[in-house]
This record gives C-alpha cells, structure tokens and sequence, in this order.
C-alpha cells in the first residue's frame, strides 16, 4: 500500500465522524500540555500515539508523572484510533482511559522499556535514536493486541514488523509537513485536526505491516465421506 492509500483509509473513517476524534485530540493535548508542559518539544512534533524517549532536562516528578500517566494515555489513545478506524467505534475518548489504563502496569512498564531503549540509542548517536522510535513505533498497538506478550515480547514484535518499513512510516508522517505548517499559522487550533487525521493513518499504516504477523484461520478440515453400506451376507453353519 501507498501513503495515500493509509490516508484515504483514515478520511473514509473520519467522514462524518471528525466530532469524537477532534474531542479526544483536545483532551490529549490538554493533558499533555499539564504534564509536560506547553512548550515541550513532544507536544507538537510527533504524532500523540507514537513512542517519546525520556527527556534528560526533565525533573524527576515529571518523568514519573511522564510515564505513570502520559504513557497509558498513548496506547490508549493509539488503540482508541485503532478501534474508531477498524470497528466505527467512536467512543474515542472514553476508549482512550478504558484501553490505556485497562491493564495499566503492563502498558506502563512496555513503555518505560521502549522509552528508554531510544533513549539509550539517543546517547549514543541521534539518528539511531530516530530509527528506533520508528522501529518501535507499532508496540503501542502490539501490547493491546496481544496481551499475553511480555513487554520486551511486544517490542521485538514491533522490530520484526518494521524491518524495511520504517523509512515508509517516516515518508508517512513526513507527508503531513503541509498540513503542520499550516496547523501553525492557525495558531495552533488546526492540531485537533491533523493529530486525529495523522493517527487514523498510522494505524491504517499498523493494519498493513502487522497482517503477515497475523495467524491465518485454519481451513476446515473436509467432512469425511460416508462410506456405502456392506450388503448383508448370511455367514453358512
């Protein structure tokens, strides 16, 4: 599939629909903006379910706020999108608190470990960093899909899919440039709008990377044929 094929997938999930996302992309936003601050570089340079690394000019209450709260918040609200594109499911804002804070430690220590694997790789080289937070980019959606993987499971996972495809979900989020210009000349208010625009595409984006990933059902096993009935043959004394 082509960008503008996950992009068309996410406009046909919007028709109509803009309300519920637009809602959830303002609340998100009005958290994060509590929690990290209104002028904290994640708030407007990377779309809100995709992974951040640890911010090292941070304290040490914010990290903690940063991963106890925003972090449950991005899976849920990844997977909110996932089931708002896949089911019409527009209960996007209550789904985003329902699924991220649903198994809420499992989701929290698969996003700690995430966070700090790119950072780790950030300390090293920054573009290492950048290639991992593409890499790992698909975990949020792994570890709601398949609970029973264990957090560095769910990573792998997410590792295996993206290899020779994060440079396609980068050319993704790179083709939304525009539309990031324009969100902001209109002083920040066009970000409810493409916030909701650009996750619906990824997780177009997800559906396509994870489907050689997914079981295939099994056919059913052909129904035996009944066999014709033996002829009654009197045995002689």
């Amino acid at each position: 599939m082509e960008n503008q094929d996950y992009k068309n997938t996410a406009l046909r999930a919007l028709k109509n629909r803009w309300a519920p996302a637009v809602l959830a992309s303002i609340v998100m936003i009005l958290i994060t903006s509590a929690i990290v601050g209104a002028t904290d570089y994640k708030l407007f340079t990377q779309p809100l379910g995709m992974p951040a690394p640890f911010n090292p000019k941070g304290s040490l209450l914010r990290t903690i706020i940063f991963m106890f709260v925003f972090a449950p918040l991005t899976i849920g609200f990844a997977n909110a999108f996932k089931e708002f594109v896949n089911n019409a499911d527009d209960n996007v804002l209550r789904n985003v608190f329902r699924i991220g804070f649903a198994k809420w430690l499992h989701n929290v220590w698969t996003y700690f470990l995430m966070s700090l694997f790119i950072t780790l790789w950030m300390f090293l080289l920054i573009i290492p960093g950048l290639i991992k937070i593409f890499s790992y980019a698909m975990t949020p959606f792994i570890v709601v899909d398949h609970p029973e993987l264990s957090a560095n499971e769910c990573i792998d996972l997410s590792r295996k899919m993206m290899k020779g495809r994060k440079f396609d979900l980068f050319y993704l989020c790179l083709s939304f440039i525009g539309w990031f210009i324009l969100c902001i000349f209109s002083l920040g208010i066009g970000f409810f709008w493409l916030y909701p625009y650009m996750e619906a595409s990824i997780v177009a984006f997800y559906n396509d990377v994870k489907a050689p990933y997914e079981p295939t059902p099994e056919e059913p096993a052909p129904a035996p044929v009944p066999s014709a009935p033996e002829s009654y043959q009197p045995q002689s004394e």
